[in-house]
């Protein structure tokens, strides 16, 4: 990790001479003197990596030019604060000579702390030779990235999975409702890493069509029960009213499920208690229904049903270890018929090292993955792979993944220690996050955001992380982590001090130095005025995560104006009861890129981001924010979300040259374009009251648009065809992704029979209350590139029938037709041939061919 720290210094001494020299007066020299110094020191450290393990003195080695980076890096973000500050409160003639003043005394004091920083540096350097750390001369070589992976992801399925046959075979016999008509509870036991969770998504997958109502839930170590019972509703299919208690949500479940047989998958159960409150609250009326868990504790497992014995997992023989390895190693050759023999030779002993345990022999498969088939480096890793049969577990190939990771690669893994245990990551938070903390370096010909996807698919490739989800476009959309990847990005983060999780209340005993990330995951109590890990967060802090699982109050909440470095905040569950008090205070985070809010309540006269200068990502959805006061000329704003309509675009100048998302924004007014620069706009969400004119002339102007919402908020207005007709806008062609709602006026004449109704490169189009005068099935079809459709309250005025054209969507994945008036679907012959999923409105009469039988339909 030393390499990655000293990398990032050293990037960021170059951007402070670039930047900043001006600032800088006879500094410069000294900031220049030490970016060498560390750029030589570079050179060593893959080898100091190395021999590190085992040898405390390399390690303190290591440990101590880490800490000098940490102090370079402290030095001149104080530098440049105190820069910033002067400027904003001296900016008036009367205070020049002031300010003057002050920037000695800066110069002076960066002066100083460089000065006693390089003698350490310049110590720690000559005392390499002591240690036998040599130079490597390929440590800065050219970065090595996985290919940009933007096809369609496919889901692994059972022919990916190794050894696990006869398990599922046996399991799905016990899942039959006719074996057992009671409710039946069958529970999966083993270590940690045994495959627990695949197998049970095997059984879930093959057993659900047999059951009315199927869910699958992951139980984290501390779950709740109001909780628990909230997200079975929601997976459901239950809408839940406000402020129900959990007495009134257990009678909605049990009266939900009664008389009805379903299936209910609970994941990674740690507790007897789990069962012991759930047993009286799912229903027990002899239809078949049945629970399957999965637990790490046998006494869990043998407290849920007496009757059915714990299903017991075994580690994998050495035939299965090897042909997992290999199909996780070389993926495109045949286990044993294909390998080469010298490959295959070195992946038996490497498979035995594993020990059996499949996530073991998936994490090294990918470690081997990377290593494309090169014998010597398949050997270099048998020859390095140290275990202690007895005394290590598999945190030791965990360890081992993460060490072949290269440098800008292990502070991003380090990062995903930030989010609580089993917490569905977004993709986008998460990128964002990266970019703000300056991990993500800038190309010429890609985009930063561009880069950090790369980053992420590196760490899928890798099996650092599981996906949950993907995009139409087949990106990340969001995924989790594994608990011992999770626990090994603790570990490491911890020994960095890279950052520091407050998991549960009595982690406030572990800091002993200051801290330089932090993330909150566990419950403050409401009458604690003053939390306790509040206690280690200092001027030093650079990012603050807060996953309340209940209400911070704003007595609560640190003072700050005291974290003056702070790049990265995330609120989860703030409730502000102190008026413009918190407002205030981020008012004062002035050097702040990413703030981000979810379900907090800002009650404030004015919330501004006016001061914060920097900031490039502003995200509050599902927050409330009375009156929030952007500044519309920033030229470092990337990213603005929110749920409500109640951010208007100012009608005056507005240069937001770098923005690529905005979203929801409101137009209430006529607009003059001329004075509005968003060139760089790549998703735009909008509400418009009035002024489609200037609407449309401001879509011309966005030649980077790829993502598009308008939304109608007049009900007396149709939105106008030139919106969605491409020929009306040249630039609009390359638009991926559509969202239309309400009505629009009639095509225009110049419109030819053959030409499609909306940009033909569309990939996703939302419709909603639209109505067509025709069947508009046909212009759909025409849409080449279309994998989803979702028409939600859409009505056709004069057909009874909407017959599919018989060559129409030959890519359509996902059709979704909710509380739609289109009369009756007709799905000919031929048309969407690659459609999987299909929801679709009761009312609406559906007739698929042949072909598409196995589609999955469900109804809304």
């Amino acid at each position: 990790m030393a390499e990655a720290v000293v990398q990032f210094v050293v990037e960021k001494l170059a951007n402070l001479m670039a930047n900043e020299l001006k600032h800088l007066g006879g500094v410069g020299g000294k900031v220049q003197m030490m970016q060498k110094e560390l750029i030589r020191i570079q050179s060593c450290l893959k080898d100091a990596d190395t021999k590190h393990k085992g040898d405390a003195r390399v390690q303190n080695w290591l440990n101590e030019l880490r800490d000098v980076a940490y102090r370079i890096e402290d030095a001149t973000d104080t530098f440049l604060v105190e820069v910033e500050d002067r400027r904003v409160k001296h900016l008036n003639k009367i205070n020049k000579m002031f300010h003057k003043t002050i920037k000695v005394k800066t110069l002076h004091k960066l002066g100083t702390d460089l000065d006693n920083i390089q003698n350490e540096l310049d110590r720690i350097s000559k005392s390499r030779d002591d240690y036998g750390i040599v130079a490597v001369q390929d440590i800065v070589g050219e970065e090595t990235i996985l290919p940009f992976r933007r096809e369609t992801y496919q889901e692994v399925d059972d022919t990916d999975v190794v050894g696990m046959e006869t398990d599922k075979k046996n399991i799905l016999q016990l899942m039959l409702p006719e074996k057992t008509p009671r409710r039946a509870v069958i529970t999966i036991v083993g270590p940690g890493g045994l495959g627990k969770t695949t197998l049970a998504h095997i059984v879930y997958r093959s057993a659900k069509e047999k059951f009315e109502y199927h869910i699958m839930l992951s139980i984290s170590q501390q779950y709740s029960l109001i909780d628990l019972v909230t997200k079975m509703l929601l997976k459901l299919g239950k809408s839940i009213p406000e402020n129900q208690g959990l007495g009134d949500l257990i009678s909605t479940l049990k009266s939900f499920l009664n008389d009805r047989r379903y299936l209910i998958v609970l994941d990674d159960v740690w507790k007897e208690d789990l069962w012991i409150q759930l047993k009286d609250i799912l229903p027990d009326v002899n239809n078949g229904s049945r629970v399957l868990m999965t637990s790490r504790n046998l006494d869990v497992a043998k407290s849920t049903d007496s009757q059915i014995p714990p299903y017991e997992l075994y580690f994998l023989d050495s035939k299965k270890s090897l042909d997992l390895l290999l199909k996780k190693a070389l993926p495109n050759q045949k286990p044993d018929k294909e390998c080469p023999s010298n490959l295959l030779e070195l992946a038996n002993q490497l498979s035995k090292k594993c020990k059996g345990l499949p996530l073991a022999l998936i994490v090294l498969g990918g470690v081997l993955l990377k290593k494309r088939g090169d014998y010597l480096e398949w050997e270099r890793v048998l020859r390095t792979f140290d275990w202690n049969s007895d005394c290590k577990s598999c945190m030791d190939v965990l360890a081992m993944s993460y060490q072949d990771m290269p440098y800008y690669l292990k502070a991003c893994f380090m990062y995903l220690a930030f989010f609580p245990e089993d917490y569905e990551i977004s993709a986008t938070d998460l990128i964002r996050m990266w970019i703000a903390e300056g991990f993500i370096p800038c190309k010429e010909t890609t985009t930063k955001e561009e880069m950090a996807e790369r980053y992420l698919d590196e760490l899928f490739e890798r099996s650092m992380i599981q996906v949950s989800r993907r995009s139409t476009y087949g990106l990340i959309k969001s995924f989790t982590v594994h608990d011992l990847l999770r626990d090994l990005a603790i570990h490491e983060a911890r020994q960095q001090n890279f950052l520091t999780v407050f998991a549960q209340a009595s982690d406030v005993n572990q800091p002993n130095r200051e801290i330089r990330r932090a993330s909150l995951q566990y419950h403050v109590q409401p009458q604690q005025k003053n939390p306790q890990f509040m206690e280690y967060l200092g001027s030093n802090t650079r990012s603050l995560l807060l996953f309340g699982l209940g209400y911070f109050t704003v007595t609560q909440m640190p003072k700050f104006s005291n974290f003056r470095l702070l790049k990265v905040l995330h609120l989860v569950d703030v409730n502000n009861d102190g008026g413009d008090h918190l407002a205030k205070e981020f008012e004062k985070l002035i050097h702040l890129k990413y703030l981000r809010f979810r379900r907090c309540h800002i009650n404030s006269s004015s919330f501004s981001v006016h001061r914060m200068k920097t900031l490039e990502t502003l995200d509050f959805r599902k927050t409330k924010i009375e009156n929030p006061n952007l500044s519309w000329t920033s030229s470092t704003l990337r990213h603005v979300r929110c749920d409500q309509y109640n951010l208007e675009l100012a009608n005056s100048t507005v240069d937001l040259r770098n923005l690529q998302t905005l979203k929801w924004v409101s137009i209430r007014r006529s607009l003059d374009t001329k004075l509005i620069l968003l060139n760089n706009l790549r998703k735009l969400g909008v509400c418009v009251y009035e002024d489609w004119a200037g609407m449309t002339n401001l879509l011309g102007k966005m030649p980077s648009l790829v993502s598009l919402a308008i939304k109608r908020c007049k009900f007396s207005m149709d939105i106008p065809m030139e919106i969605v007709y491409p020929k009306a806008l040249p630039n609009y062609q390359n638009l991926r992704s559509l969202y239309l709602h309400g009505p629009w006026v009639e095509r225009p004449e110049t419109a030819t029979t053959n030409a499609s109704l909306f940009p033909p490169r569309l990939i996703k189009l939302t419709l909603c209350w639209c109505d067509f005068r025709q069947n508009p099935m046909p212009e759909l079809g025409k849409l080449k590139n279309l994998k989803k459709l979702s028409l939600q309250h859409v009505m056709e005025i004069h057909s009874k029938v909407s017959a599919i054209c018989s060559k129409g969507f030959p890519v359509l994945q996902y059709l979704e037709v909710h509380d739609s008036r289109l009369g009756d679907l007709v799905v000919e012959k031929g048309v969407m041939p690659m459609l999987t999923y299909l929801q679709i409105y009761p009312s609406v009469k559906l007739q698929l061919p042949p072909e598409l039988q196995h589609v999955t339909v469900q109804e809304s």
